[in-house]
């Protein structure tokens, strides 16, 4: 049996980190997949022909060291690649119902998008110029 998860899509925010009482570091976000709407069978569009789409938003949580490369490197609307596992929580709120929650705990994320740049960093200089005609 498998608890495996990949998800493609756009940070919805900015990461935000925590640091529990015991130390461990958790770093949490959301992430937006979008797939488009199918009616009968058939790619749904809108009166301009463009395809319409479904969004679901995740809740994204990392732990220590990849939470901390996360918070560094990545910033809202980033297109990242997120492997980890579903992971269902319940409580009961302080009205005494039973809440129900959803997250993906990441083992893994890859920036399919350019990372920004850590503030501790030194902007370098690239020179793209192939030709010194």
């Amino acid at each position: 049996m498998q608890n495996i998860v990949i998800l493609a899509g756009n940070i919805g925010q900015t990461p935000e980190t925590r640091t529990t009482q015991g130390g461990t570091s958790i770093t949490t976000f959301t992430l937006a997949t979008s797939r488009p709407r199918y009616s009968e069978g058939r790619v749904v569009r809108d009166e301009n022909g463009y395809r319409v789409q479904d969004t679901e938003w995740h809740r994204i949580t990392c732990f220590n060291g990849l939470g901390k490369t996360v918070q560094q490197y990545c910033e809202k609307g980033m297109k990242l690649l997120v492997r980890g596992r579903i992971h269902y929580t319940k409580w009961t709120d302080a009205a005494g119902v039973d809440r129900y929650g959803c997250e993906i705990i990441a083992e893994t994320v890859d920036f399919l998008t350019k990372a920004k740049q850590a503030e501790d960093e030194e902007p370098s200089l690239i020179d793209d110029e192939d030709d010194q005609s």
